[in-house]
């Protein structure tokens, strides 16, 4: 909710009047960064001491991690009939492992696509569709036509498979324009789902409770990874060596991804606390939850860590045009970042500056990460930031000057102030050689 706020635009001027949205802080606080500069000494000891157990327990999850990878492997080889072959892919999947395995996935579902596959119930062919689906294999929907009646609607007798229905709702969503069997799927198997959903017992009940509220394929993959671990661990069918491989990986690349949050978190905190930002959102774990739900394995490090800080400076340049600076101001970071020079900065007001400065600082350490055939990549962003200025600045004088604009315009701009271009061109930069060579040298976990 927005307030209005005095301040002094430049000591001895007049006040101006400024809006602010009143942003709570920051639930998280320091939480990612290790205590070790605790003032008391004591403290800082027993933090160090916990910070070399947890390294030394991470090095024999890797080792035993490692091992029941080559297990694992060694089921994709001795499996050879078809059903039990679509499970382990799909047990792989669901639990977040098949970055380990995409070569033994795709020589899998090769043998599932090319294999005679026409006598079979529900389940089975909805997995079979869904999974072949996502690998981006031409699948049609019209094997779903034997399980209607001569009505065209699906058959009655289909209410009481409510695994059947799971697996048929979850690859309903995996429908192209045009798929209309499977929007009829959709409503069909929602709605009976819905129904038996009281008279299920666990593990059944989470599952069917957990997809109705948001599909398999429209997941973020580490909530799912997640879910499904505690899913799969009550499941009387399981395998006990994918179990501890799933808890064990999860641990693991969360140990990572945490590691990577302290880094961000010390960055973030030498710009976000200065007083002169103090009315910009301090959302830094969300933004980087943003990246880390697009991808989450250890190869795309770099990745995230650039995503994230360019969604977080983003969000502050989004503050400053939305909740804080006056038009003109907007106008002087919207030409200094134009130039983008730091000579310029004394041309902005004086909370512009940190920010501004941090702006030019972290493109050059994107820069410096990068190899140098690699270095143009940054150009791409300097650009697209600068059109999101830009975007930012429109929209600042639409607003004061009350004006309307037509939808070309809107869409004009707007395309370019939600940040997809930027953020889009961003994500590849830490995908290039960087991620090749992490993957070459595939320490799986990066620790």
């Amino acid at each position: 909710m927005e307030n209005m706020i005095s301040q002094p635009h430049v000591p001895g001027d007049e006040v101006v009047i400024r809006k602010s949205a009143s942003y709570h802080p920051t639930v998280w606080g320091d939480y990612f960064i290790l205590q070790a500069q605790s003032s008391s000494s004591t403290q800082a000891c027993i933090y160090t001491y916990i910070s070399q157990m947890m390294q030394k327990c991470d090095a024999r999850m890797q080792e035993r991690a490692a091992e029941l990878m080559e297990q694992v492997r060694s089921m994709f080889k001795d499996t050879t009939d078809i059903l039990q072959t679509m499970d382990l892919v799909d047990s792989i999947q669901l639990l977040g492992l098949s970055y380990h395995f995409e070569k033994e996935i795709s020589e899998a579902l090769n043998r599932v696509h090319d294999a005679d596959f026409n006598d079979h119930g529900l389940y089975d062919t909805a997995l079979r569709f869904r999974l072949l689906r996502q690998q981006g294999y031409h699948v049609t929907p019209v094997v779903f036509n034997k399980f209607k009646d001569e009505g065209g609607s699906f058959m009655s007798t289909l209410r009481s498979d409510v695994k059947g229905l799971l697996s048929l709702y979850n690859a309903a969503y995996l429908g192209t324009h045009g798929d209309i069997i499977l929007d009829e799927a959709i409503s069909f198997t929602r709605n009976n789902l819905v129904s038996a959903l009281a008279d299920l017992k666990p593990p059944l009940t989470t599952q069917v409770s957990l997809d109705l509220e948001t599909p398999l394929y429209r997941r973020i993959r580490r909530l799912l990874a997640r879910d499904y671990i505690s899913i799969y661990q009550e499941d009387a069918t399981r395998d006990d060596a994918i179990l501890e491989l799933a808890k064990l990986d999860f641990n693991l690349l969360q140990s990572l991804h945490r590691e990577e949050l302290k880094n961000i978190t010390k960055w973030w905190n030498e710009l976000a606390p200065s007083k002169n930002l103090s009315f910009a959102r301090d959302r830094l774990v969300e933004c980087y939850f943003w990246s880390l739900g697009v991808y989450f394995e250890p190869y795309y490090s770099h990745s995230r860590v650039t995503t994230t800080k360019l969604i977080a400076l983003v969000s502050i340049l989004d503050d400053i045009f939305d909740v804080y600076s006056t038009l003109e101001e907007s106008q002087r970071l919207t030409e200094a970042i134009q130039r983008w020079d730091a000579k310029v900065v004394h041309q902005l007001p004086e909370y512009m500056k940190d920010y501004y400065l941090k702006l030019m600082h972290t493109f050059e350490e994107f820069e410096d990460l990068l190899a140098s055939n690699e270095k143009y990549c940054i150009t791409y962003i300097k650009e697209a930031m600068k059109d999101l200025s830009e975007a930012y600045f429109e929209e600042s004088k639409w607003r004061d000057q009350h004006y309307i604009p037509t939808l070309e315009e809107h869409l004009h701009v707007s395309l370019i102030s939600s940040t997809y271009p930027m953020l889009e061109c961003a994500s590849f930069v830490g995908m290039g050689e960087i991620a090749v060579r992490l993957r070459a040298q595939f320490n799986p976990y990066g620790l």
